[in-house]
């Protein structure tokens, strides 16, 4: 039996891979929302005020049109980018301290914008980087080099289609695996790092198609799992590949927030396009998992259309509506406990959590808030505005008080130590 908490932090796996090596330092951030995919930073002593001046960016860099945001691991920043002009897909790795560039990985790739071109995190350990590039090919880089390990189509390989607005998924890293939702032959599979060889797929009768949704780690009735979702609803799928459940409920065009363990029985999943939101209470019986409905909320109740909530204090906090653009705080039964109304407007911005605070960027304006972080009510820290333009959606990343983040034209880094 294991806790939620147990496989974050990597223990008691059985000689089974945990969430990534114990040893990860807790100022990396080396995947999609973080060590544990929970979006909250270990690190404190951030500051709870900014100067009058805002925040000046240590370093900014140019990147290509989209949301590609970074992985961070011992003071390197990795992330993705495109050259329009030689039709290349790249890879990148800079210093953290002043954001030259240490690496840079190409390939061939004719992608035409479609809502941007980049939009997913490497996953780094250290040794190796994980990137799924917009047609859905993973490479394995090198993670000092850059030399390219081995390669692998999912639409070759798994018969995977590509969803619209190209691949927003980003690989699930453990410690001598990875996981990765390919729909077509396949829901989920784990791959071995080293040499990308299948260690086991989850069969797809139903033919599930891939999503933007990132494989979750999640542990339901003391049983340690990963989540996905699909157009169809959410599921789980045991340590070994086995399909363990799945709920059947409809959403509508694309999936890009991921199915969420708010605890060690319910599951949350939310989307765009009018789908609304929907609680599922995963009950074991014996080796059987059985899901129910706990609740369902329309679109015009409350709906996250890009980012997934970051779970705190028994409550949901996450960018979205009834109206749209709200930073909200939801009780675990889907009731508003208070949201930012008359405040502040958040548009499709990313956010999340360190040392006690949120960090909530405007996706229409590019103004980044500190926002306390309460059961009582939106509390205002402190704003500055960082970057400019529109559709500034990307996830942000962390580490040792520089904090990484994007914009459609540009890569920025800027101090948030005390």
């Amino acid at each position: 039996m294991y806790t939620r908490r147990e496989w974050i932090i990597g223990a008691g796996s059985l000689g089974i891979a945990g969430l990534l090596p114990a040893s990860a330092p807790p100022t990396d951030w080396p995947q999609f929302r973080g060590a544990g995919r929970t979006n909250i930073s270990k690190e404190t002593g951030l500051a709870r005020k900014w100067p009058a001046g805002g925040l000046k960016p240590l370093w900014s860099v140019p990147v290509a049109q989209g949301y590609a945001a970074a992985a961070i691991v011992a003071g390197r920043v990795y992330h993705h980018d495109y050259d329009e002009k030689k039709s290349e897909w790249c890879a990148n790795c800079r210093s953290l301290a002043d954001g030259k560039l240490i690496w840079q990985f190409r390939e061939a790739r004719e992608i035409r914008p479609n809502h941007a071109i980049t939009r997913t995190v490497p996953s780094v350990d250290g040794r190796f980087v994980f990137s799924l590039d917009p047609k859905a090919v993973l490479h394995c880089l090198d993670a000092k080099t850059g030399r390219q390990v081995w390669r692998k189509s999912l639409v070759a390989e798994y018969k995977a289609a590509i969803p619209p607005w190209y691949n927003g998924q980003n690989p699930l890293l453990e410690d001598d695996r990875i996981i990765i939702g390919t729909g077509g032959d396949a829901i989920l599979v784990a791959l071995d790092k080293a040499t990308g060889k299948e260690i086991w797929r989850t069969p797809n009768p139903k033919k599930l198609q891939m999503s933007h949704c990132s494989v979750m780690p999640a542990v339901l009735g003391g049983v340690r799992q990963y989540l996905y979702g699909t157009l169809k609803g959410p599921l789980g799928v045991g340590l070994t590949g086995k399909l363990l459940w799945e709920f059947p409920r409809k959403f509508n065009v694309a999936v890009a927030p991921s199915p969420l363990a708010v605890d060690d029985e319910r599951v949350f999943m939310t989307g765009s396009y009018d789908a609304g939101c929907v609680m599922v209470r995963v009950r074991r019986a014996g080796d059987a998992f059985k899901p129910e409905l706990a609740f369902d909320m329309k679109n015009n109740e409350w709906n996250s259309e890009v980012h997934t909530p970051i779970v705190y204090q028994g409550h949901m906090f996450a960018i979205g509506k009834k109206k749209r653009g709200l930073f909200t705080c939801l009780s675990f039964d889907g009731k508003e406990v208070w949201t930012s109304e008359g405040k502040a407007t958040f548009g499709l911005g990313s956010f999340f959590m360190a040392d006690g605070m949120f960090f909530a960027m405007d996706g229409d304006s590019g103004k980044l808030r500190l926002i306390e972080a309460s059961l009582t009510g939106y509390k205002e820290l402190a704003g500055a505005q960082v970057l400019g333009g529109q559709e500034v959606w990307a996830p942000m990343a962390l580490s040792g008080g520089k904090l990484v983040l994007r914009d459609l034209t540009k890569m920025v880094c800027v101090d948030v130590r005390g």
